[in-house]
């Protein structure tokens, strides 16, 4: 696990203040491995907080000290420090977001050697959009083609994940009554993937102190070229209601909130010829608020079950397809998971073992917190560097809803 106070004071982190309020700094790091002709950036936006600010911070928030027994092990967790914002109005929000979403597609668009013009779609997955035409918006900012496609995926933590499932895999239902097949139609094109989550934004209306400890706001955008530099194996997309609420979260974009029996509780909508809306039903807290959630060990619950059977039905779909092709002595190189947080994730590395399934899961983002969607493209770019061309690789997402998905891809040049 990592040791680390704050993002803004790693080496190569390139730092600014954006003018919005007094100022709100903003880090990002530029990571390009040649060899598999892959590249992105990832970064953070508000103050910094160690685990000991951070309390004083949520007193100030909620009007009261946090109590003794609700104050989490947060270094247990995995997590050392978390950026968070001042309370802005509606538009100040806005404009930072609209800021960060653009610097970071241009910037990723850049990392790859490309110009932004150049870039052929985004997916960005994103558990709580400022606005329905966030991607229009930042896409544009950004020098993006009007006709490049956006595809926006609310499936909370799962969303990045889902994005880049979405770009490389064919088979997906939820291409079905789109005018175009999502992943056939990006065969050979420039894309950036990536989750973009402003959860200091969207928990200032919870009182939740579990969530209020572990979120915060991250970036993570990934630039690929769908069957060149990476090529999609075998995955599993599941979705299993959460009828019992462990994890509620309100939903800040269009959804029809139909509960579908037996079929997908997503819904996918084409705006236009290049909008996508790919948004999955919540559990709402019933009051109102963003977000209302049990303790680390409900989490545990409601995620690791689930989990290991999708990571082992991927796994075993991987096997087939190696032995498809005839390379069945191939390994994985390295599994890059959803960090909600470290006991999940060694929880799950357990059961997997357990299964006769030995995956090397590294711990990464300790010094984002639990950043949604954003923290498998950060934990993809921290780990990037030391990827070959010809890697084979496990991404694994899940989020509340709750929605799942595994790939194994083969990283190209």
């Amino acid at each position: 696990m990592e040791n680390k106070t704050s993002f803004f004071e790693e080496p190569e982190v390139e730092k600014i203040i954006l003018p919005v309020g007094s100022g709100v700094p903003f880090g990002l790091r530029r990571v390009r491995n040649a060899a598999l002709n892959i590249g992105g950036v990832y970064g953070t936006w508000g103050d910094s907080y160690d685990n000991g600010s951070l309390v004083d911070l949520l007193a100030v928030r909620l009007g009261a000290p946090v109590p003794e027994n609700e104050r989490l092990n947060l270094a247990e967790l995995g997590f050392v420090s978390r950026h968070h914002i001042p309370v802005f109005d509606r538009e100040q929000n806005i404009d930072i977001e609209v800021q960060v979403g653009a610097r970071m597609l241009r910037e990723a668009a850049l990392v790859c050697g490309w110009d932004p013009g150049e870039v052929d779609a985004i997916l960005i997955g994103m558990s709580a959009p400022i606005t329905e035409d966030y991607l229009s918006r930042i896409a544009r900012a950004a020098g993006i083609r009007e006709d490049a496609l956006k595809v926006a995926v609310h499936k909370a933590c799962d969303g990045s994940v889902s994005s880049l499932h979405l770009a490389l895999n064919p088979d997906l239902p939820e291409n079905a009554g789109l005018e175009q097949n999502i992943a056939e139609s990006l065969r050979g094109r420039k894309i950036l993937v990536g989750g973009i989550e402003g959860l200091s934004r969207f928990m200032t209306t919870s009182r939740d102190t579990n969530a209020l400890q572990l979120f915060g706001n991250a970036a993570g955008i990934v630039g690929i070229i769908p069957d060149e530099t990476m090529k999609f194996l075998a995955g599993k997309s599941y979705e299993a209601y959460d009828d019992e609420g462990v994890l509620q979260v309100r939903m800040s974009y269009p959804h029809s909130r139909q509960r579908s029996d037996g079929g997908l509780n997503i819904d996918v909508t084409q705006m236009d010829a290049n909008n996508i809306r790919v948004a999955g039903l919540m559990h709402e807290p019933t009051d109102g608020t963003s977000i209302s959630m049990a303790g680390p060990m409900g989490m545990v619950k409601l995620f690791v079950r689930n989990g290991v059977q999708v990571v082992r039905d991927a796994y075993q779909a991987y096997q087939e397809k190696l032995e498809q092709l005839g390379t069945t002595g191939k390994s994985l190189a390295v599994a890059i998971v959803h960090h909600a947080n470290f006991k999940i994730n060694k929880l799950k590395e357990k059961h997997l073992q357990n299964a006769g399934i030995t995956l090397s899961m590294p711990w990464l983002v300790s010094d984002f917190g639990n950043v949604s969607a954003a923290s498998n493209m950060i934990a993809l770019l921290r780990k990037l560097p030391d990827l070959k061309p010809g890697d084979h690789i496990l991404i694994d997402g899940f989020g509340a809803g709750t929605y799942y998905d595994t790939l194994a891809v083969e990283l190209g040049g």
